[in-house]
């Protein structure tokens, strides 16, 4: 109705998404013109992947419309399957409820691919955050997949940008806003104190005004082996002697074995990480300071990749999980050899740290995307784009809703 607020639903489903979006969520929040809500649901709710972290959502002031577990345990592909499957169940029924104009999603997670999808059977306007990147594993299917859905695009650099539009999304509603991941780093403190490190997870001390490594390595969905490789990092990290920080895998398909792996090999074979730190979870504000002073980052994140190309901060990239992202020169990429991955890490620390690339970074892209959701034209029925067509051929833009469903 005329004058009322622009409902927009975020879901958060995953610490990292939460992280990256924080100064998005606040600006929607405090926007005159906006009503948010957020959903929450998948591992943020669960204590042993994100801890406190809902807690600390709410203490923020957000209205939180739903809290949905969604989750079924097991790190395998069957889980991941059926955590898809369930969370679809779970969100529609709150979509249909809550009735937004706007619903946001993230990334290439799978239960955002599921949110996308009742949203689009709902007639709900999607907007899309992080499209036409391209990667090495199922994530970058569900990526496009997700815009194929999704019908306001907000991706973080031009050849993702390119992308997008080779997939016939129209013009008019891709917005190149950079990467919020590199906004939020641009803006948090770059350094952290030994106390407050030490203060997360387990083990070895680390000393922050030392040099050290961090590691981060999560499973690849597409692959058998994630244990192997995941011990092939840690013997190349174990062989420099250094200390290093190395957080735990995220909850896709893969993490049961490659936790078990870690547990095993700290408490079996201790010599081998009697120098490392394992966390679980931290704030992104601390996540960026571990990283802006690391000598190094390992692994498979990719924060390597966005956040430590402004940064500067040299990585190392194992195996094929980043595979085709846009990368700076301060990415090193090598597969899973543990001599080629000590060999790359050495390599890396000789250089040093690397001046900083803005490839993904634009100033103000979480006001970029607010100033969008506040003020572009909704629609719901989208037609595949082609480059020259008539206007009159664009029928199903332009505000055009469909009708919302009707409850069965």
């Amino acid at each position: 109705m005329p004058g009322s607020k622009r409902k927009i639903c975020f879901p958060i489903t995953n610490r990292a998404y939460y992280g990256r979006s924080q100064l998005l969520i606040r600006k929607l929040h405090a926007h005159p013109d906006l009503d948010l809500k957020l959903m929450l649901g998948g591992s943020i709710l669960l204590d042993k992947y994100s801890r406190h972290i809902a807690d600390d959502i709410a203490a923020g002031g957000f209205d939180i419309a739903a809290s949905l577990f969604n989750v079924i345990e097991g790190g395998n592909h069957v889980a991941m399957a059926k955590t898809a499957c369930l969370t679809a169940l779970e969100f529609t029924n709150s979509l249909y409820t809550l009735e937004p104009d706007v619903v946001v999603i993230c990334g290439d997670r799978f239960e955002q691919l599921a949110i996308a999808m009742a949203a689009a059977y709902l007639n709900i306007t999607i907007a899309h955050i992080e499209g036409g990147d391209v990667t090495g594993s199922i994530d970058e299917s569900v990526r496009h997949a997700i815009t194929k859905l999704a019908h306001l695009h907000f991706v973080t650099n031009a050849d993702a940008e390119r992308r997008v539009l080779a997939m016939g999304e129209d013009p008019r509603y891709v917005f190149n806003t950079g990467s919020l991941d590199v906004e939020l780093a641009a803006h948090a403190a770059t350094t952290i104190t030994s106390e407050r490190v030490n203060g997360f997870g387990v083990g070895h001390a680390i000393d922050m005004t030392q040099p050290y490594l961090m590691v981060v390595q999560h499973p690849v969905t597409t692959e058998r082996d994630n244990r192997e490789h995941l011990e092939t990092t840690l013997r190349a990290v174990a062989s420099l002697d250094m200390p290093a920080i190395w957080f735990w895998p995220n909850p896709d398909a893969g993490t049961g074995e490659m936790a078990d792996r870690l547990r095993h090999l700290r408490e079996i074979h201790s010599a081998l990480t009697e120098k490392m730190r394992f966390i679980t979870n931290v704030a992104a504000e601390d996540f960026v300071a571990m990283l802006a002073q690391a000598s190094c980052l390992v692994g498979n994140s990719s924060a390597g990749i966005k956040e430590g190309s402004f940064l500067g901060t040299p990585v190392v990239n194992v195996g094929l999980r980043q595979q085709g992202r846009l990368a700076a020169e301060h990415v090193t990429h090598v597969g899973y050899d543990t001599a080629a991955i000590a060999a790359a890490i050495r390599a890396q620390l000789a250089h040093g740290r690397y001046a900083p690339s803005h490839i993904y970074y634009r100033p103000d892209a979480s006001q970029a995307i607010v100033d969008v959701l506040a003020s572009a034209e909704l629609y719901t029925q989208k037609r595949f784009f082609e480059s020259g067509q008539a206007p009159h051929l664009r029928q199903g833009f332009g505000g055009q809703a469909s009708p919302k469903p009707q409850a069965p």
